[in-house]
C-alpha cells in the first residue's frame, strides 16, 4: 500500500509542467498539548513492609515485572568500591535450588530474560513475559533476589571480568574526566568514588559478597512493579507468596552528600590527544525541588537537546565539537548540572568560551517565545515517549519512590512544562547556573591546552608520585 502511494506521488510529481513553480507544503499545525495520563495504580503494602504495585496497561499479552531495591553504591565503605555491582553479577549466578542456566531456562520458558542492574541508589531485578506467566515471573524475581546462589567457584571470574572493564574505563577521556568531576564534587562520599582500585577489586571474598547481600537486602528497601496485561487477584497472591515472609531488614541508606564546587580547572594530562574532553558544573536542585521542572526546560534550552543553543554554537556553527550535551544527573536528594564535550585540541579554550558566553547570555536575556516553545515541545514529546513502555512506566513509578514524589509530578508534568515563561528560564539559569561556581574538568593535551585555559580559573593537577 504505502508502494503504491509513493509510486502514484512520484508519477504525479513527473506529470508537472516544468515551468510549474516549486509549491512547499506547510505542516499541519501541532495539536493541543495533553497531560500524560497513566492508568490508575494500585498500590498495597506487605506485613513485612515491601510494596507492591500494580499497573494495567498496554493491550499486548506481555507483562513486565521488576524488584527495585534500594541498595547501591551509596551503601559501600571506602574500600568497597564496586562490591554492590560484584554482588549483582553473583546474583546472576543462580539461586540456591537452581543453576544459572537453569534460571535463564525458565525465564526463555516465559518468554523473557532475567535482567540485573546496580546503580549508585538502587538495584532492579527485572523479567518481561507474556501475560500467562506474570505470576511464575514474581516468583522468580523473589527466588533470584532471596535466595542467590552466590558460588565461590564463580567469583574469581566476575573479579577479573570487573578489573578488565575498570582498565579499560580509566583508558577513555569521558570516564576519566567523569571520575576527577565527581570526585571534586563529592569528595569520599560514595558519589565521588568512580572507579575501585585494581587491589581493591582482587581483594574480595564470597564472604564479603554474601555479607553485603545479607546486611543490605530486605523487604523494608523493595518496591515490586507490575506493568501489562495481568490477572491482579493472581499477581496480589503471587507476590504475598513469594515476598510475605522475607524479612525487613535494614532501612535505606539515607547518606545525602554535601557537594562542594568552585571555579577551578581541574586538568588531566593526555599527552597527544587530538581532542579535549570538557566536563563543567556544580550541583543544583533535586527532583523534590518546586523550581526542578523550569531547570529541566532550562537545561534542555541551553544544552540538553540537539536544538540547544550550546549545541548549535560549538557543533553546528562553530564545529568545535560533534557531540556535545548537558544533563541534569540525579541522585537521592542530590543532582548537579553539567555540560560536556568533546573538543579539537587546538579550539580548548575558545569551546570554553562559547558555552560560558551561551550560559551568561541567558543569564540576562531571556529567550523568544518561539525557541522556548519548540524546546517546549521537545521535552513534553520525549516525555510522553518514553512513558509510553511497560519499562518506561516502571522507570517512571521508580524515579517518583526514589525522589518521595507524588503521580501528579507524571500527571502535571506536560501542563508544568508549558507554563515555564522566557523570564523563568532567565531566573532559574541566574539562580542555579552560576559560572563563577562551576568546577572545570579538561582531560587532553597539556602542552597545548595549558595556556588556553588559565584564563577560566586556577589550574589544578594531580600530584606526581
Amino acid at each position: 500500500m504505502i508502494r503504491n502511494v509513493l509510486l502514484a506521488t512520484c508519477a504525479l510529481a513527473l506529470a508537472a509542467p516544468a515551468s510549474a513553480p516549486a509549491q512547499q507544503e506547510q505542516p499541519p499545525a501541532g495539536g493541543e498539548p495533553k497531560d500524560f495520563r497513566l492508568p490508575e495504580p494500585e498500590t498495597l503494602r506487605l506485613e513485612n513492609g515491601m510494596r507492591v504495585t500494580l499497573v494495567p496497561y498496554g493491550v499486548l499479552p506481555k507483562v513486565t515485572t521488576t524488584l527495585v531495591v534500594r541498595v547501591g553504591n551509596v551503601d559501600e565503605a571506602a574500600s568497597q568500591v564496586w562490591l554492590a555491582d560484584l554482588t549483582g553479577d553473583l546474583m546472576e549466578e543462580g539461586t540456591t535450588t537452581r543453576t544459572a542456566e537453569e534460571v535463564a531456562q525458565a525465564a526463555a520458558s516465559m518468554g523473557g530474560g532475567l535482567s540485573i542492574g546496580v546503580g549508585l541508589d538502587q538495584t532492579t531485578v527485572g523479567l518481561d513475559v507474556l501475560s500467562e506467566f506474570g505470576p511464575d515471573a514474581v516468583r522468580l524475581l523473589a527466588e533470584v533476589t532471596r535466595h542467590p546462589r552466590l558460588p565461590a567457584s564463580e567469583i574469581d571470574r566476575l573479579k577479573t571480568d570487573r578489573i578488565r572493564q575498570l582498565s579499560i574505563a580509566q583508558q577513555q577521556p569521558q570516564q576519566m574526566a567523569l571520575a576527577r568531576f565527581r570526585q571534586v564534587l563529592y569528595g569520599d562520599h560514595p558519589y565521588g568514588r568512580l572507579f575501585p582500585t585494581e587491589e581493591m577489586l582482587r581483594g574480595y571474598t564470597i564472604e564479603q559478597v554474601q555479607r553485603f547481600h545479607g546486611e543490605q537486602f530486605g523487604a523494608a528497601r523493595a518496591h515490586l512493579y507490575v506493568v501489562g496485561r495481568f490477572d491482579g487477584g493472581a499477581m496480589k497472591a503471587a507476590a504475598r507468596q513469594a515476598f510475605g515472609d522475607w524479612g525487613a531488614g535494614t532501612p535505606p541508606t539515607t547518606n545525602v552528600p554535601s557537594p562542594q564546587t568552585a571555579r577551578k580547572v581541574h586538568l588531566i594530562d593526555r599527552p597527544g590527544a587530538a581532542q579535549s574532553t570538557v566536563y563543567l558544573g556544580l550541583p543544583v536542585i533535586d527532583p523534590s525541588h518546586d523550581d526542578y521542572v523550569p531547570l529541566f526546560v532550562t537545561n534542555a534550552l541551553l544544552g540538553g537537546s540537539f536544538a540547544s543553543r550550546i549545541t548549535s554554537n560549538i557543533r553546528e556553527d562553530k564545529g568545535y565539537t560533534y557531540s556535545p550535551f548537558s544533563q541534569i544527573s540525579t541522585r537521592y536528594r542530590d543532582a548537579y548540572w553539567v555540560e560536556v564535550a568533546d573538543v579539537t585540541t587546538a579550539v580548548t579554550g575558545a569551546s570554553l568560551q562559547e558555552i560560558f558566553g551561551e550560559i551568561d547570555r541567558l543569564q540576562q536575556e531571556p529567550p523568544g517565545a518561539d525557541e522556548l516553545e519548540g524546546i517546549q515541545n521537545y521535552v513534553a514529546g520525549t516525555f510522553v515517549l518514553q512513558n509510553s513502555s511497560r519499562g518506561g512506566i516502571i522507570g517512571q513509578l521508580a524515579f517518583l519512590d526514589l525522589h518521595g514524589l507524588t503521580q501528579s509530578y507524571l500527571t502535571n508534568f506536560v501542563r508544568n512544562v508549558y507554563a515555564v515563561t522566557p523570564d523563568e528560564v532567565r531566573r532559574i539559569t541566574g539562580s542555579y547556573l552560576d559560572d563563577e561556581r562551576m568546577t572545570i574538568v579538561v582531560a587532553g593535551d597539556r602542552e597545548q591546552i595549558l595556556d588556553q585555559i588559565r584564563e577560566f580559573g586556577e589550574i589544578v593537577e594531580p600530584a606526581v608520585p
